[in-house]
């Protein structure tokens, strides 16, 4: 019996897959082990491809952690309510993002900050970006309960930061007594005094 003809993986097609197994191996093998030859067979392809693409493992494995962020968005909730909203979605973000955090951290400790020369604000920036909060707070804002014009932007991120400091500290989601009191006791008193 013949052998199934294999179609060959081109453009976003292949570098999906690339990247997916890249995200696959740093999830089980680690940075330190993973290496540009463990992808490639990992993704039944050749080293060159990888090469093609991605310069060395250090930047094939920030563009793993961007896709994979990026093909698992996390949705803003709306409960009609500005703290509901917050609740919801640092609870979702710290629930999906919790594997996430755990393997940018090891990844960051085991060697890619000092492989790439960044500091783990530009590791950080460059994998988070900035919350996409704008949605949330523009609907508090036209139900009355936040005047944007008169919150920084830095007490606006302050919830997602905290939320994401303890998970890059605990590398587990915060309970939710926690993000209760990161909006109640700290960001709502900010936002509405």
């Amino acid at each position: 019996m013949p052998e199934p003809v294999r179609r060959r993986r081109r453009g976003q097609e292949l570098e999906a897959a690339l990247l997916t197994a890249a995200w696959d191996e740093l999830v089980e093998a680690g940075y330190a082990r993973l290496t540009m030859e463990s992808v490639a067979a990992r993704a039944r392809t050749s080293e060159p491809v990888l090469y093609r693409r991605w310069a060395n493992k250090d930047r094939l494995v920030l563009a793993a952690l961007a896709h994979h962020r990026d093909t698992h968005p996390i949705a803003l909730p709306d409960t009609g309510e500005l703290r509901g909203d917050l609740i919801a979605h640092l609870t979702a973000v710290s629930e999906a993002r919790a594997a996430f955090f755990a393997i940018a951290a090891a990844a960051a400790f085991s060697g890619l900050l000092a492989d790439t020369g960044r500091t783990p604000a530009a590791i950080r920036d460059e994998l988070m970006g900035a919350p996409h909060l704008r949605p949330l707070y523009q609907r508090a804002h036209d139900r009355g309960e936040i005047d944007l014009a008169r919150v920084p932007p830095s007490v606006l991120a302050m919830p997602f930061d905290l939320v994401r400091h303890d998970l890059l500290m605990d590398l587990e989601p915060p309970k939710a007594g926690r993000i209760r009191s990161i909006v109640d006791d700290l960001f709502l008193p900010l936002v509405r005094g």
